[in-house]
């Protein structure tokens, strides 16, 4: 019986792949997180990163790291009013940041890495 269940995986991929079926595409995506947007997930992490700066006291780290995860939030090509709320929350903790409140900064980096992780 297995030997006919795996004779026959191995003939529909063969099938497949003669005709340009992509057979296999499904499989790799079944185990993939619910956001496979490879730009929110940079955006997420270089929040975080903000965030972790900002409790430090470090408003300039915090700001470069807030505008690497802007630039990726903005990049990621999706609506979502996550996404837009993460958005608004990253322009005001580089404001904030620059301005050096970083306690100011840091709570707007926060609430940016909650509605990023948000983000389907």
């Amino acid at each position: 019986m297995t030997i006919t269940i795996r004779r026959s995986a191995c003939a529909m991929i063969a099938v497949g792949a003669l005709v340009g079926v992509p057979v296999l595409s499904g499989l790799a995506l079944a185990g993939a997180p619910p956001s496979t947007n490879k730009h929110v997930a940079e955006a997420v992490e270089h929040a975080k990163e903000a965030v972790a700066h900002g409790k430090q006291g470090h408003a300039d780290a915090l700001v470069q790291h807030a505008e690497g995860s802007l630039k990726h939030a903005e990049a990621a090509g999706i609506k979502n009013p996550h996404l837009d709320e993460g958005v608004k929350h990253l322009k005001e903790a580089i404001e904030h940041g620059k301005a050096g409140h970083a306690d100011v900064a840091t709570q707007h980096a926060e609430g940016a890495v909650t509605h990023l992780s948000e983000v389907k």
